[in-house]
């Protein structure tokens, strides 16, 4: 039996008469057919070839509140509201950049075919980089199936395509939740979920197209809305960034502007930044932006230069889209404080921070509007501790990027404020001094109070928690799309071990970190994870679950094991006759997190030639 919702097409001539007459209406109904979307997936799905994505719908997902009855996503007449989408700014034909891949949302208008229920269909597609994105949503469950890249000379290369139920599955993973589920009775104040879910490609072949995962099953749908080709970032390197921890009330601001500073790790001759309204709920506009050298507290080193987004000076970031400025000629000094600077024209009642910036940044006086030119920092009258917005700047040239990904040790709580003390920065000067190795940029991405194996931040809504999603829900984002890494230093756990989760699930949450991101290509390193004897929490039975996970780090690391190589951070800092607890010369005195000495102490002791690929 036919899925429920699903458009088929009835062969032409099907319980017609013969003779002239029923001729005829074969041939009307025949032309009337060929002109329909189905006939159109059904012609495209033949031995002729690969068809773009949009000639291949066959399913109304999104409906106007006015007619709902007019759209049937998983059915059983539930459906998207398009107002809600409309308000996210996610209006029909807009491009979206979700996780570096540019995504066209369907420009089918409320009512009309807007996806495709995946059975093997052969789409269109054409680029080459290091992964498909595809922008799904299962209905009747989570839908799961194995497709096919196909390249150019023949290659094939084979993937898993997993689309989380659109009402219940992780938010934490979610490119977008809406407020509403639109049925035939009405509205439900329930939140409808859309995936960006990217699988791996061979970036040395080009794709030319790929073949969509076959029907899951007779009450489970694999729904696919776009795809595209993720292109590398060849020619940048990341400089800086910080991850998304939270969405929090801010303000409100209206009509204000921010002076973030950052500070760099890789230096080069040209920059771009990159600034993510994730875990948003409506959009957000950018008015204008620039960036300079820091001179003192918030006043330029020259005239702050303006940065162009598509060749204007603002633009507007849809709810959890992201947005990156043009390439920009501007000499960036290695290790050097940045200020970037955007006017948010308001009102902005919540954004998405980094909490634990460890750094002063700046915010102008009320009403004050774009200050975003000023050399002079005087209208910057109030400081900022986190980072809204900004988590990213890259550099034009050099080798790459290594991501730390962490918790707050790598966060740097308790390092010196303003003082850019933290263990990522420390290794970067390091990189930057020397010529044995590439002088990688390193890229910051720990996250205080995070874990390896649940969310600490529900992945939406207003919270004031700002522990972010888990490593593993945001791997992708923080990892995998960040620009130009070649390498990834895995340092979490204690957080997970201190409240309750075993030694078995984090070890199994860092074997598949290791395996997405060497599916990628990069290179896995491993830190063990260090002591904590003393802090009020830190019981012999944590220090017992946090032992077992550095005797699996250790006995999986090297060629051919579960992580390319390990840093025995835990061995770095320790107390040899006590090695429960931090060496007290390491300590911050809170005996969780190491001071600034102890932070130098484990970038030092990395070997930089276990950073290369």
């Amino acid at each position: 039996m036919p899925k429920a919702g699903r458009v088929r097409v009835t062969p032409a001539g099907s319980g017609f008469r013969t003779g002239p007459a029923g001729a005829v209406a074969v041939v009307v109904l025949a032309l009337i057919a060929a002109l329909t979307p189905s006939a159109a997936a059904a012609r495209d799905r033949a031995p002729g070839g690969p068809a773009p994505l949009h000639r291949l719908f066959d399913n109304v997902a999104t409906g106007d509140d006015a007619d709902p009855g007019r759209a049937d996503f998983d059915g059983a007449g539930g459906s998207l509201s398009a107002q809600d989408l409309a308000a996210a700014g996610w209006t029909p034909g807009r491009t979206l950049s979700l996780d570096a891949a540019r995504l066209t949302w369907p420009r089918s208008a409320p009512g009309t075919p807007d996806n495709v229920r995946a059975d093997g269909q052969p789409v269109r597609l054409h680029g080459r980089g290091d992964a498909v994105t595809f922008l799904v949503a299962g209905t009747g469950g989570t839908a799961t199936g194995t497709g096919t890249v196909r390249y150019r000379g023949g290659a094939t290369s084979t993937f898993t395509l997993t689309a989380p139920d659109w009402r219940t599955g992780p938010l934490g993973t979610k490119a977008l939740a809406l407020p509403h589920v639109n049925t035939p009775d009405g509205q439900l104040d329930e939140s409808a979920r859309l995936y960006a879910v990217s699988v791996p490609a061979d970036r040395r072949r080009t794709v030319e197209s790929v073949v969509l995962p076959r029907d899951p099953g007779p009450r489970t749908d694999l729904h696919v809305f776009a795809a595209s080709v993720r292109e590398p970032s060849d020619g940048w390197t990341g400089s800086w960034a910080a991850s998304t921890g939270g969405y929090t009330e801010v303000g409100p601001w209206t009509d204000r502007t921010l002076r973030l500073v950052v500070h760099t790790s890789a230096g080069g001759p040209g920059v771009r930044i990159r600034l993510d309204n994730t875990f948003a709920a409506g959009p957000v506009r950018i008015g204008s932006a620039t960036v300079a050298l820091q001179d003192s507290g918030a006043g330029a080193a020259g005239e702050p230069v303006p940065l162009a987004f598509a060749g204007r000076s603002g633009a507007e970031i849809p709810a959890g889209a992201q947005l990156w400025s043009d390439p920009l000629d501007f000499s960036v000094p290695a290790n050097t404080n940045l200020l970037v600077s955007f006017h948010l024209p308001g009102p902005v009642l919540a954004a998405p921070v980094h909490t634990k910036a460890l750094q002063r940044s700046f915010l102008s006086t009320p009403g004050s509007g774009d200050r975003s030119g000023d050399a002079d920092g005087s209208a910057f009258t109030e400081t900022l501790t986190t980072y809204p917005f900004l988590t990213g700047v890259d550099v034009r040239g050099g080798p790459g990027s290594v991501v730390a990904l962490g918790d707050s040790i790598t966060d740097g709580n308790t390092s010196t404020v303003d003082g850019n003390r933290r263990w990522p920065n420390v290794l970067a000067q390091r990189l930057q001094r020397q010529h044995e190795v590439p002088r990688y940029g390193v890229l910051n991405h720990g996250i205080s109070a995070n874990r390896v194996v649940t969310d600490r931040y529900p992945g939406d809504g207003v919270s004031t928690d700002t522990g972010g999603v888990s490593a593993q829900h945001r791997l992708e984002r923080d990892v995998l799309a960040q620009t130009g890494v070649r390498t990834v230093v895995v340092f979490e756990g204690i957080n997970d071990v201190r409240w309750g989760t075993s030694p078995e699930q984090v070890t199994a949450g860092l074997r598949a970190i290791a395996e997405r991101a060497r599916e990628r290509g990069l290179k896995v390193v491993a830190a063990t994870v260090a002591p904590c004897e003393g802090y009020p929490d830190c019981s012999p039975e944590v220090d017992a679950r946090r032992t077992a996970v550095n005797a699996f780090i250790r006995e999986h690391s090297g060629p051919g094991e579960v992580f390319d190589a390990m840093l025995d951070f835990d061995a770095v800092i320790r107390d040899p006759e006590r090695p429960s607890r931090m060496l007290p010369a390491y300590d911050s005195g809170d005996h969780l997190h190491p001071g600034d000495a102890g932070l130098r102490a484990l970038a030092e002791s990395v070997d930089l030639r276990k950073l290369v690929p």
